[in-house]
């Protein structure tokens, strides 16, 4: 039976973060709201925590990090989803490359990118690495291994490459394989570079030939010219909240009813059975919308 917390919402998302490490530095990180963590989640306990989400009809996975990619486990854990949960990844791409058919077959249905520019000197600003070229050989081999849709997941930050929309709108432009996400900027990594993105919706609004408003926090899709763009916008939203549909695992082992708050985790390291299950329905129990 699918878990409701006490404002209604079903829970039918799990987002797992598979270690805190990153080969990257952005400026904006927030390390997925995760605080001095500890060691990271083997692939067996992952393994017990999927089957038992599935019990409760969970019917997608998001691995994150950190970076996952840098987990020499990586495919032994896509392997463990089980049957009927779509899985899918967060990653820089840096690494994605090598690895991407065998992700692919072990069952990984696509990837969201994170990148946030197509100049290689403003990619180092944000990252404090010069690997955009791996990058840009990663989304493509995950077309080519049909990880797809791949989605560009792209920070906007003011002064830094609020400049650069009509740039990644013409890198996506033409392949429906590729869509591109614009972030709202979090609070929770402290970067000053806060970027307005209500008048970026309005100009999208104005110029698509078609909006979709998607389920998943009732967000639009604007397709315009060949192109697919979404605006994610988490701050101060009451409907981002509303619609959420998400439960997250820390890579320590830590069920994480809400991005935004570290106060209410429900530790399930090491349970398993009835034990785990009912720490999913405690920490499904402490959701609650942050913005309302």
């Amino acid at each position: 039976m699918r878990l409701k917390d006490p404002y209604d919402r079903p829970v039918s998302n799990l987002r797992i973060s598979l270690t805190p490490a990153c080969n990257l530095k952005c400026i904006y990180c927030h390390a997925e709201g995760e605080k001095k963590p500890g060691d990271s989640l083997t692939p067996e306990e992952i393994a017990e925590i999927l089957s038992v989400a599935s019990e409760f009809e969970v019917r997608s996975v998001k691995f994150t990090g950190g970076e996952p990619t840098l987990r020499p486990d990586l495919v032994e854990i896509i392997e463990s989803v089980p049957g009927g949960m779509e899985s899918s990844m967060t990653t820089n791409a840096t690494l994605l490359a090598d690895i991407a058919r065998d992700l692919k077959s072990a069952g990984l249905s696509r990837v969201n990118v994170s990148l946030d520019s197509l100049d290689p000197e403003t990619y180092r600003k944000i990252t404090g690495c010069d690997r955009l070229g791996e990058v840009l050989e990663g989304i493509d081999a995950a077309l080519d291994a049909g990880l797809t849709p791949v989605k560009l997941n792209m920070v906007m930050l003011q002064g830094i490459n609020e400049h650069e929309i009509d740039d990644f709108l013409q890198f996506v432009r033409g392949n429906r394989d590729l869509i591109l996400q614009v972030i709202e900027l979090m609070e929770l990594g402290g970067c000053p570079h806060h970027s307005e993105v209500n008048g970026l919706e309005k100009r999208l609004s104005e110029e698509s030939r078609e909006i979709i408003t998607r389920r998943m926090h009732h967000r639009k899709k604007y397709c315009l010219d060949g192109a697919e763009v979404e605006v994610v916008r988490p701050l101060h939203n009451t409907e981002f909240c509303a619609y959420c549909n998400r439960l997250r695992v820390t890579s320590d082992g830590q069920l994480k009813p809400c991005l935004l708050r570290s106060d209410n985790h429900v530790d399930i390291r090491g349970k398993s059975g009835d034990e785990l299950r009912e720490s999913f329905r405690e920490a499904v129990r402490r959701r609650a919308p942050f913005y309302c």
